[in-house]
């Protein structure tokens, strides 16, 4: 899946291919040239779990404040990030 475009991923595929790069990044089995490119892919990866992660903070946020009429945050959200 390493040439799936990034933007059409789910953010369990997306998180699944990012702990698979840690991990062979982590092994130093990779070049420096390789291990560059994993890394630049896998900072893609993680601004995309990132944007995931907030569309669905937005999202809950958007169903509670519906369901119960007052703008509520659910808790362990932190809408600093």
């Amino acid at each position: 899946m390493a040439d799936a475009a990034i933007d059409t991923m789910s953010f369990e595929e997306a998180l699944r291919e990012l702990e698979g790069l840690v991990t062979r990044l982590e092994s130093g089995a990779a070049t420096l040239d390789e291990s560059i490119a994993l890394y630049e892919r896998g900072a893609a990866l993680k601004s995309h779990c990132d944007k995931r992660l907030k569309d669905a903070q937005l999202r809950v946020e958007q169903i509670v404040e519906t369901a119960g009429g007052v703008t509520a945050r659910p808790a362990g959200f932190d809408a600093q990030n």
